[in-house]
């Protein structure tokens, strides 16, 4: 099973990966929503303005899905064939890239239309900004910025942890981005309770946020992008962003389309102002469509790689921890042997 196991977590990654291209989110009782809800009910019963709180509600909101994972992992130890289904099927339910190329897609549309009232009802699909005043400019920067963002919360970072924790890091990682979109924002009941949940999410994301953005860079030519230029605006403007992995994205994607982000950003009774990455002209509606190329690029070659990381990366990895084990095990049980336990007692308190 050794070597049947990471085999079919790398079908299953490629399977549920094309089952979100071909049919995007599932239409009816989509997993997340279900996990959503099931949330919302442990927050009603546990929610305390404090950290303590917001701590005992990201563990077990988090743990009981990577918990799920790990038992049908165990149960399907010696079925790989039912690994491989579960792994797609988990694949499937976690990706949102089809959904958020195709609501870039209708935005750009709509926008060239003119159709500006139509546009802003629209934004609500992609981001939690208010759209009441926005004009075709401000528009279409959240639409970029949104895209970009998420196509490593929604495409890289469920790829890469299910490449290396399998059904458990699928699960655990949306389970925690989820939590992070319901009480991870800032407002007066979630700046306390929802902090756990926000770090922990920040903290998932380290990694895959920037490979999306060195992603986003080695794919900018499919949309008519300049890597050079990516590269450059990639490496002076990545941290510039108030949150630490939203700019690795953002940063990568305004270099690939030659296009300003930042600004002055308006929510529902609050408002923030990000500093300007990229240079050139503000984004317009021809640019969503090649933002969403990108995106899709991006997703095509994360899950190859995370496809490969489970037949080479991780099984020499887990061949090294074994290898470490038995070598530790042989050592210590050496010792115990020729000295007797009263000898490994003595090496253990450092007499």
């Amino acid at each position: 099973m050794r070597r049947t196991a990471p085999v079919a977590n790398a079908v299953g990654l490629l399977a549920g990966y094309a089952l979100d291209r071909l049919l995007g989110d599932p239409r009816r009782w989509h997993p997340v929503a279900g996990f959503g809800q099931a949330a919302s009910a442990l927050e009603r019963r546990l929610y305390r303005p404090d950290r303590t709180a917001g701590t005992a509600f990201t563990a077990l909101a988090v743990g009981a899905p990577v918990l799920l994972g790990a038992a049908a992992v165990a149960a399907t130890r010696h079925r790989p064939m039912t690994r491989a289904v579960l792994v797609a099927a988990g694949t499937w339910s976690v990706l949102g890239g089809r959904t958020l190329r195709h609501e870039a897609t209708v935005m750009g549309r709509t926008l060239r239309a003119g159709d500006l009232p139509a546009a802003r009802r629209r934004l609500g699909h992609l981001c939690g900004r208010d759209p009441s005043t926005l004009d075709e400019s401000e528009l279409a920067r959240a639409t970029v910025e949104s895209v970009a963002e998420n196509t490593s919360d929604a495409v890289v970072a469920p790829l890469v942890w299910g490449a290396v924790a399998g059904l458990p890091g699928l699960l655990g990682y949306r389970a925690a981005n989820t939590l992070d979109a319901m009480v991870g924002h800032r407002s007066a009941r979630y700046a306390r309770f929802g902090t756990p949940a926000a770090r922990l999410d920040d903290a998932l994301n380290l990694v895959p946020s920037r490979l999306t953005g060195l992603l986003t860079i080695a794919v900018a030519p499919v949309a008519h992008g300049d890597r050079e230029k990516a590269w450059r605006v990639w490496r002076r403007d990545r941290n510039d962003h108030p949150s630490p992995n939203a700019g690795q994205c953002e940063a990568a994607m305004a270099g690939a389309l030659g296009v300003r982000l930042g600004g002055r950003n308006v929510y529902f009774g609050r408002s923030e102002v990000r500093p300007f990455l990229g240079d050139g002209p503000r984004p317009e509606a021809r640019h969503l469509k090649r933002a969403a190329r990108i995106s899709g690029a991006v997703g095509l070659a994360a899950v190859g790689l995370a496809a490969a990381y489970p037949v080479t990366v991780g099984r020499l990895a887990a061949a090294l921890g074994r290898h470490g084990l038995r070598a530790v095990g042989r050592h210590w049980f050496g010792v115990a042997g020729r000295r007797g336990p009263a000898a490994v007692a003595d090496r253990g308190s450092g007499r």
